[in-house]
């Protein structure tokens, strides 16, 4: 099979879809690579490191999606790479589709087949795709929400981890995911004052045995998240419904509780945000401010920190882009239900329930969608 790996193309985004490793894996399994000209350059991946390892460069994005049988991505296709795709290509990437309208017009206006990474699951009942990404967005977010702090920014003048005869900052993560844990984590360890809110008592449980007594654990009832949100310095919103849009948590009556210049960090904003006043931002452009409160909802947090990221997907990606091309994604997706867990759309059909829901399409199950020809 032929794999097409373009340059990202969206707003500060460096990540790649493949490494070098990865093309030799492919390479040495029979494969044939195609990787865009400069499409690793920003994070030391050059294209001879790409032709060592056995891949072809294109010139363009358009030779690697007039080639390739797989186009194999890290962000979203943009509207000009959707238009790219072909009648039977497949696409593998982040799709978050159910808050995106336009995307998934375009994307069954192309008759392509397209497997999502965030909603791949695991035999343990993960989304592994999902995971390594999550892992990073919730370290960056008190990193981000620590730097939103600062007075220049618009923040409270806030030091997270405090100075002896000064209390720390207060931080509430709403989900105690991977991306909440990983923020608890990240803010523990600055010396901050950490509290999760989740609906699940047996994840409450874990993180307790986990962290002791430094982290708070609280059941996320409508009272509780007021009350927390109401004292917090820094808010991380880390919810998630798998393939759907993130329920909106803290209404915008809610940021009248807050003191002024306290931040907001929406790491759900890829599917839509759980605040009410969140719109995604970029790293050009990270923050706003909406009744004197700080937003940081930069839609590709991974992104900023390039090299970490691209490694840490493709090393979850790759035994799928191997499944994909040794067997066809027909047989791959029919044979391991956690893959076909990633189909979202399939030649003209909406093959995920919960984007179908989202977005008023009639659903199309994926057993049936690969049923046909």
């Amino acid at each position: 099979m032929l794999i097409g790996v373009p340059k990202e193309i969206k707003n500060n985004e460096f990540r790649i879809g493949m490494t070098p490793t990865g093309v030799r894996e492919l390479v040495q399994a029979g494969h044939e690579v195609l990787i865009e000209r400069d499409g690793g350059l920003a994070i030391g991946l050059d294209d001879q490191a790409y032709r060592d390892a056995g891949a072809r460069i294109a010139d363009s994005a358009q030779e690697v999606f007039d080639s390739a049988e797989l186009i194999v991505k890290v962000k979203e296709p943009q509207p000009d790479e959707c238009r790219m795709l072909r009648s039977g290509q497949v696409l593998f990437t982040y799709l978050h589709l159910a808050p995106d309208p336009e995307q998934t017009r375009l994307l069954l206006a192309s008759d392509a087949v397209a497997i999502a990474y965030e909603t791949v699951t695991s035999p343990r009942g993960g989304l592994p795709l999902l995971a390594p990404m999550s892992e990073v967005a919730g370290r960056m977010s008190i990193q981000a929400g620590a730097h939103a702090l600062e007075r220049a920014q618009g923040g409270r003048g806030v030091l997270l981890g405090g100075v002896p005869g000064v209390a720390p900052g207060k931080v509430v993560v709403i989900g105690g995911g991977v991306v909440g844990v990983n923020a608890a984590r990240m803010a523990l360890g600055l010396g901050a004052d950490v509290t999760v809110l989740d609906r699940s008592l047996p994840r409450l449980a874990e993180l307790d045995n986990l962290y002791g007594p430094r982290l708070k654990t609280l059941y996320s009832s409508a009272q509780t998240l007021e009350e927390q949100v109401a004292g917090a310095d820094l808010v991380v919103g880390a919810v998630l419904i798998p393939g759907a849009a993130a329920p909106k948590l803290v209404s915008r009556t809610m940021l009248g509780t807050m003191a002024r210049g306290s931040v907001l960090v929406d790491v759900a904003i890829d599917q839509g945000g759980c605040f009410e006043t969140s719109r995604p931002t970029t790293h050009q452009d990270p923050i706003f401010e909406v009744d004197d409160i700080v937003h940081y909802c930069v839609a590709n947090m991974p992104g900023a920190v390039a090299h970490t990221s691209t490694f840490a997907l493709t090393n979850a990606t790759l035994p799928f882009v191997l499944a994909l091309a040794n067997k066809g994604y027909r047989q791959a997706l029919q044979e391991d239900v956690h893959l076909r867990n990633g189909l979202n759309i399939h030649r003209g059909s909406v093959t995920y329930a919960a984007v179908s829901e989202a977005l008023g399409y009639e659903y199309v199950s994926a057993e049936t969608a690969l049923g046909g020809a």
